[in-house]
């Protein structure tokens, strides 16, 4: 007889916060199209728990998350990119997890090693950002020749200063949990080790409240960001950079382990 499958999203719940643990370690917490769906499933779970009133979400191992599995979701053809509207299936769109809700918990992100591409949207997209000093982020959609960054620049514009979102979006550089604290886009750098207890106790803190009060400000919230970031996903969605010559040469270059060719603007 066959093992069950391992999941790759684990869920539980103790004291009114449920801990929501990205579980592929060994990718580095790295996303495909069915980790993204049981993401979203779990979501749901939460959301429609009532012994939660406040989630954090965090990964196994050493990274928060490594961001999109690139020979799962980019190195596809271009038909299927074609078919697909990008290197995600219909059915798997990242950026769908926080505001497919009902009840409008709080989230809290609480980041450890790497947060990267994907990875530093997800964590960005949560309604608290708690990370390990030392950690870093960084926004790959830019280096990759892709537009997702879009969102992204927006999250990070909301949260702190344009001006920081604008240069690590345009340069594609990594940044630092201590970088991105002291510019507003994230709210706590936890000491080494110690990300998870921070979390915690803002968990704790939120709780303390009449929750419809709580959720009533994530709503806003996340309403707000998605109506800003609509606006942003609808421009690079007219760019199909994912159908572009460079978006495949960064493809390759990265699942090969080498400087891409020299780009050709096509």
């Amino acid at each position: 007889m066959s093992e069950p499958a391992k999941s790759v999203v684990n869920y539980e719940c103790k004291d009114g916060i449920a801990t929501i643990t990205l579980n592929r370690p060994e990718k580095l917490n790295a996303f495909n199209d069915d980790m993204v769906r049981e993401l979203m499933a779990v979501f749901n779970r939460f959301d429609l728990d009532d012994e939660a009133n406040c989630a954090i979400l965090c990964g196994s191992g050493r990274a928060f998350s490594s961001g999109a599995d690139v020979r799962a979701r980019q190195l596809r053809s271009s038909e299927d990119l074609r078919k697909g509207g990008g290197p995600s299936a219909q059915n798997a769109k990242s950026s769908d997890i926080m505001t497919r809700s009902i009840n409008w918990k709080p989230v809290i992100a609480a980041v450890q090693g790497y947060a990267v591409g994907l990875g530093t949207g997800l964590a960005l997209g949560c309604d608290l950002v708690v990370a390990e000093t030392g950690a870093k982020f960084q926004i790959t959609e830019t280096p990759r020749g892709l537009a997702g960054s879009g969102k992204l620049m927006v999250l990070m514009a909301y949260r702190g200063q344009g001006s920081f979102a604008t240069e690590v979006t345009l340069t594609g550089r990594f940044f630092t949990s201590e970088e991105a604290h002291a510019a507003g886009v994230i709210d706590r750098v936890a000491p080494k080790g110690k990300y998870m207890d921070v979390a915690r106790e803002l968990a704790v803190a939120i709780n303390r409240n009449p929750p419809l009060a709580v959720r009533a400000s994530v709503m806003v919230r996340r309403w707000h960001i998605e109506d800003l970031a609509r606006e942003a996903n609808r421009y690079a969605g007219l760019t199909k950079l994912y159908l572009t010559e460079d978006f495949a040469e960064a493809t390759k270059a990265f699942v090969e382990k080498r400087p891409p060719k020299p780009f050709k603007a096509r």
